[in-house]
């Protein structure tokens, strides 16, 4: 357990997964850039900062030890929260059953990463904020956005999440508050700023989207103006755990699955046709060449914008 001077007791979980759970490779994509101040890796423990239902959160959680348990330490009014649905965040739910790699390159990532599963992680608010800031901009704007909106308008995390300058992102209640000339400021333009709006002031009717089919809950987030097919399925596979959530109409990833797979670029229309012998399974090949890292841009990147203001 971690003591700190000052700072309450944690809430503890020991949990014992049936499989070799991997910390760090089911979490990777809730870490919004080497710079995100909800995510550190401090001596062998990933801490986030989380806003709950009940409240914000800290949660530590080690990679298994040698009896093949995770521990898990969290922190603040989330604390039971987090710790109720550790399992369901580290992959407990996902179901790898019927995936078969057709491609060897596919079969090789899945040599190297046998454990990885897809985490659930229950809460579409803390998936959606960075989606709609990463829409249609690059990696670094996006990273950029986040870390400013959270270090503006979040909170500090609770307990030594303080000390290790860890924040938990604004909830809904705040966003919808920022005046339309402070999202400028943040490096965010009007047409992501008024997405998170309309999302903020519905933001509830979001939460039970956790609650219905994947069809159905792509169906009421497409909805919403301002979210499409890239921006739903980023939302889905993080917060609902949809392993057949497919990024479509990202800048990267068609390339970066054609190459992978068939040696040569793809459009969209070319990966749902790659893709289709996949389902329900189709997020997870998106995943899995994901861990490999096919980043050697096969095309030009986005150069960033240089028309709004700086703080």
């Amino acid at each position: 357990m971690t003591i700190v001077p000052g700072v309450a007791a944690p809430l503890t979980r020991a949990w014992r997964p049936s499989w070799p759970c991997p910390v760090g490779e089911i979490w990777t994509h809730w870490r919004r850039g080497s710079g995100d101040p909800t995510y550190r890796i401090d001596q062998g423990r990933h801490w986030r900062g989380i806003r709950t239902p009940t409240g914000p959160a800290t949660l530590a959680v080690r990679a298994l030890d040698g009896d093949g348990v995770v521990h898990a330490e969290a922190w603040g009014d989330g604390a039971e929260w987090v710790l109720d649905r550790l399992p369901s965040m580290l992959g407990a739910d996902d179901d790898p059953t019927g995936f078969v790699p057709r491609h060897p390159e596919l079969g090789q990532v899945l040599h190297e990463h046998p454990h990885w599963r897809l985490g659930r992680g229950g809460l579409v608010w803390q998936a959606l904020l960075p989606a709609v800031i990463e829409q249609k901009v690059t990696g670094q704007e996006a990273f950029g956005g986040f870390r400013r909106l959270v270090h503006f308008y979040g909170e500090r995390a609770p307990g030594p999440g303080a000390a290790l300058r860890l924040w938990v992102p604004p909830g809904p209640d705040v966003v919808r508050r920022i005046p339309s000339w402070e999202w400028l400021k943040l490096h965010i333009d009007p047409a992501r700023s008024r997405t998170l709006l309309r999302c903020a002031q519905v933001a509830d009717a979001l939460e039970r989207t956790l609650d219905v089919a994947p069809e159905e809950a792509d169906r009421r987030l497409r909805s919403l103006p301002g979210i499409g097919v890239w921006t739903s399925a980023e939302v889905r596979f993080r917060a609902h755990g949809d392993a057949d959530a497919v990024s479509f109409g990202d800048y990267h990833i068609p390339n970066e699955i054609g190459h992978a797979l068939l040696g040569h670029d793809l459009d969209d229309a070319g990966l749902a046709e790659l893709l289709e012998p996949y389902r329900p399974h189709r997020h997870r090949v998106q995943a899995l060449l994901g861990m490999r890292r096919w980043r050697e841009r096969r095309g030009p990147r986005l150069a960033p914008r240089r028309h709004l203001p700086v703080r």
